[in-house]
């Protein structure tokens, strides 16, 4: 997985019921051509919730798009996909602030 391009956004809790801080990122990437998802879509976005806590950091929730279209993929990540996405958030989360 090659993240090409990022949008952050960090989520406001009016409410203040949710621990820690929230951020959303959109990630741009491209996978390799031996991968099941490279046919599927040209260009893939990946919509990630990362949770801040004082703990420690995690994904919450993560969606793979079609950029083109918007559409949901009905697919997940690799578990080594996951750690690299997450180090990359990790990395970057504190620029929305």
């Amino acid at each position: 997985m090659n993240i090409t391009s990022y949008e952050i956004e960090k989520i406001k809790d009016p409410t203040g019921i949710i621990a820690g801080d929230r951020y959303e990122f959109l990630l741009g990437f491209e996978v390799p051509e031996d991968d099941e998802l490279f046919e599927e879509a040209s260009s893939l976005d990946l919509r990630v919730i990362l949770a801040v806590l004082d703990t420690g950091s995690k994904i919450v929730q993560y969606h793979i798009l079609d950029r083109s279209n918007g559409k949901v993929l009905d697919y997940g990540l690799e578990e080594n996909e996951e750690s690299v996405v997450l180090a990359f958030c990790m990395e970057h989360y504190n620029e929305a602030e």
